[in-house]
C-alpha cells in the first residue's frame, strides 16, 4: 500500500511493515516537550492504519550557532520517553544544519492484515466518530502572539501529547471500516480524503465537533493560522456550507491540527463495543457525523 493512506504498508514474507515520516517546526518553547510532541505526532499515522509502532529514527534540522547541545540533548530525551510510551524505541537518525528549527521521526511498526485501518472503506450509514477536539493550530497560533495564557496552552499540550493508541485499539475492536488521522490539512482536508477515497459524502454536524477553549473567540479576531486559510481554499469546492456560515466556523474546521485525534468511519453495530471499550480506558469521542451516499464531498449542517 503506497501513498494515499496515512503510512505506507510493505510486506516483507509474513510481516506487514507500517512505514511513515513527518517533520514539524516547533510549537512550542520547552525542547523536551517538543520532542515529546513530535514523537506523538509522528507515531499517530500507524495508529491511524491500525498498526503498532516499533522504532523510530529522529530527523533534525538546527542551526549549530544559535542552540547548544542540552537543547538537542533535552529534545531528544522528550522524544525518548514519548515513544517508550508508546512502545517504540529510537534507534537513529539523521541531523543537518539548517537556519530553521525542525525535528521529526521516521517510523516502523507492524500491522495484522485482519486489522488493518485504511482511509477508504467507509460506507452508507456508518457513523463518525472523532477523539480530540480541534484547535491546536489556531491556540498555538494564539499562544506564539502572546495572547494565550499559560493554563490554557498547557490544555493544549496535553492534548497534543496523548498518544492514538487507546483510539486505535477502540476503532479495530469494534470494527471500524476506515480511519485516519486529523493533522495538518485540517478536519475537512482529511475528511475528505476519506469520502473521496471512499466515494461518499460525510454528513458533519458542526454544533456536534468538539472544540478547544477559546477557539471560536480567537478565530473570530482572525487570530488563524496560514495554513488553516490554504486548507480552506483547497476544500472549499468540494464542502457544501449552511448559508450564512460564518467564516471564522470554516476556519476552525479547516484549522491544522499537531497530533490530532483520530477520524473513524464505524458501523452502527461496532458502538456498543466501542463505547464500552472507550469507558472502561477512559477515553473521550465525540459522535460528528454520519456516511452518506455520495461521490466524495463534505456536507456539513
Amino acid at each position: 500500500m503506497g501513498p494515499g493512506d496515512d503510512a505506507g504498508i510493505f510486506r516483507y514474507k509474513n510481516i506487514l511493515l507500517v512505514e511513515t515520516v513527518d517533520v514539524i517546526t516547533p510549537i512550542v518553547d520547552d525542547p523536551y516537550t517538543f520532542g515529546a510532541i513530535c514523537a506523538a505526532n509522528s507515531v499517530s499515522d500507524v495508529y491511524a492504519m491500525g498498526g503498532t509502532p516499533l522504532t523510530a529514527l529522529a530527523i533534525l534540522g538546527f542551526a549549530s550557532c544559535d542552540f547548544s547541545s542540552p537543547v538537542i540533548k533535552h529534545l531528544l530525551k522528550g522524544c525518548i520517553d514519548k515513544l517508550g510510551e508508546a512502545g517504540a524505541c529510537l534507534i537513529g537518525g539523521h541531523s543537518i544544519e539548517d537556519n530553521e528549527f525542525k525535528f521529526g521521526l521516521a517510523v516502523t511498526g507492524a500491522v495484522d492484515k485482519k486489522t488493518i485501518l485504511r482511509v477508504a472503506g467507509a460506507c452508507p450509514k456508518d457513523v463518525l466518530i472523532l477523539t480530540k477536539p480541534l484547535g491546536t493550530g489556531i491556540l498555538t497560533s494564539a499562544a506564539k502572539r502572546g495572547k494565550l495564557k499559560k493554563a490554557a496552552l498547557n490544555k493544549v499540550i496535553a492534548s497534543m501529547l496523548q498518544l492514538n493508541k487507546t483510539a486505535s485499539k477502540a476503532a479495530v475492536l469494534s470494527g471500524a471500516r476506515a480511519a485516519t488521522d486529523v493533522t495538518g490539512f485540517g478536519l475537512l482536508g482529511h475528511g475528505l480524503n476519506m469520502a473521496k477515497s471512499s466515494t461518499v459524502d460525510l454528513v458533519i454536524s458542526y454544533d456536534k465537533v468538539p472544540l478547544m477553549n477559546g477557539v471560536r473567540k480567537y478565530a473570530a479576531s482572525g487570530t488563524v493560522p496560514k495554513g488553516a486559510q490554504r486548507n480552506l481554499e483547497f476544500c472549499s469546492k468540494d464542502v457544501t456550507f449552511p448559508e450564512d456560515f460564518p467564516k471564522e466556523a470554516q476556519l476552525i474546521l479547516s484549522d491544522p491540527q499537531t497530533s490530532g485525534g483520530l477520524l473513524i468511519a464505524l458501523p452502527p453495530r461496532g458502538m456498543k463495543k466501542f463505547d464500552a471499550f472507550a469507558k472502561k480506558e477512559k477515553m473521550p469521542y465525540w459522535l460528528i457525523g454520519e456516511v452518506a451516499r455520495g461521490d466524495g464531498k463534505i456536507i456539513v449542517k
